[in-house]
């Protein structure tokens, strides 16, 4: 191969990295909107993500089951989590603040921990983390996947109204001038 096509491979093979490179940059993460899709069981029961959520009894860190139905009737912000997730960890602060400054008011925030119950109490104690934190275990990632989590990947956090239907879903790390913007039009 001589030298001038050596170049020209060069060339197309830089044009193209760049190009990818662009593509990287200005792609915008996907934030799907799920629809609940429903399933009839053979009992004739019509279940979506949601009535699954909240037909779950979990865990809190103290090793009490709690009936996640006690969560009807207000939005609700699940967030599936684990403590070895880097961007978990990273949006724990503000999404612990976010639910203390509404208290409870306009909507609820719960964490479904895909972790063991003591690396969760641990890291709620040192992380100061006050909303609900539930050991889902492996189980939560297949509640996660329920809602479009197809992956499992985390953290993956759903909104889900007061009337049971899911508004948003987000996957990865909380961009929270978003997540206010949506939980606003709660209200509206």
């Amino acid at each position: 191969m001589n030298k001038k096509h050596l170049a020209a491979y060069a060339a197309v093979a830089a044009l193209f990295g760049v190009m990818g490179a662009l593509v990287a940059v200005y792609k915008k993460p996907a934030q799907s909107v799920l629809p609940a899709p429903t399933t009839v069981a053979r009992d004739g029961q019509v279940t979506n993500p949601v009535t699954s959520l909240y037909a779950q009894s979990l865990n809190d860190l103290e090793g009490k089951p709690q009936p996640l139905a006690q969560w009807k009737g207000k939005p609700l912000l699940v967030n599936f989590w684990a403590t070895w997730c880097g961007p978990c960890v990273r949006e724990m602060p503000e999404l612990a603040h976010l639910a203390s400054e509404d208290g409870g008011k306009r909507f609820n925030v719960i964490g479904i921990g895909i972790d063991s119950p003591t690396n969760m109490s641990e890291f709620a104690a040192k992380m100061n983390v006050t909303y609900p934190l539930y050991v889902g275990g492996m189980g939560g990632t297949e509640l996660s996947r329920g809602f479009g989590n197809t992956n499992g990947g985390l953290p993956y956090t759903v909104l889900i109204g007061a009337d049971g239907q899911v508004i948003k879903t987000y996957l990865g790390e909380l961009k929270f001038d978003e997540l206010r913007a949506d939980l606003a039009k709660l209200d509206s």
